[in-house]
């Protein structure tokens, strides 16, 4: 029968092209994004337990999913809005290059969306309103009528909102059961990762894509300020970040000790990389550029496994 396969079969042409199609859409979704979410979303899992105290693991798993999810649609869909700059910014992302159609990452976009509501079925029922509030903050950063993407305050205002509901989501999902409230180093961590993704991780990505945000019309910080200044910024936000994190471990007497030093770690390579970017700016490729954002997502990797291992 046609299309019927056997273990000593090729595997049948439309299940290939299936397969290709999803690669190129967990490609355009940043599977380093989607990677840094699911360690914040098991941040608020394990920031919101005593050590001694484990959730029931399906239900952290089912909960992560959705959540996970709900970040692919997001960021699939901005993809598919984000064509013009990104083909002059030089990227390399499968919609850019012509890889993956717009039409077809917009189809797997809105079905990642459902499915995403679909999966908290049976949790927590505020994870409906976090799941379903994450994907009209995706959508409204992304999409017509005015995408927020195209201003400096709508870019901080989605990233902060989104970022907390990440750990938020974790914390709803460990605690269903004992209605707890979040404890003092959940509440230090977040705040100090949400003022790290807007406070340093916005200026580091601005630094590769001034050409195509400028072209698109965006007012970024980079298109504002221009390359020195924004990596400036970046560099005194993220000393003045660590040292608030310092004071905040101290006085609350946060369990973060090992957070804290690995993002002493991460900020000092960040200056480290934003020093590089001032001083030759003018012979930067875009991937040189881009090495201030490539160890800001590095750091927030570190932070966020140091915080869940240190807490499990």
């Amino acid at each position: 029968m046609p299309g019927k396969w056997t273990p000593s079969a090729p595997f049948p042409a439309d299940v290939l092209a299936g397969a290709r199609v999803v690669a190129l859409c967990l490609a355009e979704a940043r599977p380093s994004v989607l990677a840094v979410s699911s360690l914040r979303y098991l941040t608020g899992v394990a920031l919101a337990l005593p050590i001694t105290s484990l959730a029931e693991p399906a239900r952290v798993l089912q909960g992560g999913l959705a959540w996970v999810l709900s970040i692919f649609a997001i960021y699939l869909f901005n993809g598919v809005t984000d064509i013009t700059e990104d083909r002059i910014n030089g990227s390399g992302r499968p919609i850019a290059r012509g890889g993956l159609s717009p039409g077809t990452a917009t189809a797997v976009a809105a079905g990642a969306a459902v499915l995403a509501l679909v999966a908290t079925v049976g949790l927590p029922g505020p994870m409906s309103w976090i799941i379903a509030v994450n994907l009209g903050l995706g959508y409204l950063y992304s999409g017509p009528p005015a995408a927020l993407k195209g201003s400096s305050g709508g870019t901080v205002a989605v990233l902060v909102l989104s970022g907390l509901l990440s750990y938020l989501a974790g914390f709803t999902v460990a605690t269903a059961d004992t209605g707890g409230v979040a404890p003092t180093g959940l509440i230090v961590f977040a705040a100090t990762a949400t003022c790290w993704m807007v406070m340093v991780g916005v200026p580091a990505k601005d630094l590769s894509d001034i050409p195509g945000d400028a072209a698109a019309g965006r007012r970024t910080v980079g298109v504002l300020l221009g390359e020195r200044v924004s990596s400036r910024l970046m560099m005194v936000a993220a000393l003045t970040l660590l040292a608030a994190f310092c004071v905040a471990v101290v006085i609350w007497e946060a369990r973060l000790a090992g957070v804290l030093a690995a993002m002493a770690a991460g900020v000092t390579a960040v200056v480290a990389a934003g020093t590089r970017v001032r001083v030759r700016a003018a012979e930067q490729e875009r991937g040189a550029r881009r090495r201030p954002y490539k160890t800001f997502m590095a750091t927030q990797h570190l932070v966020h496994i140091t915080a869940v291992l240190s807490n499990i």
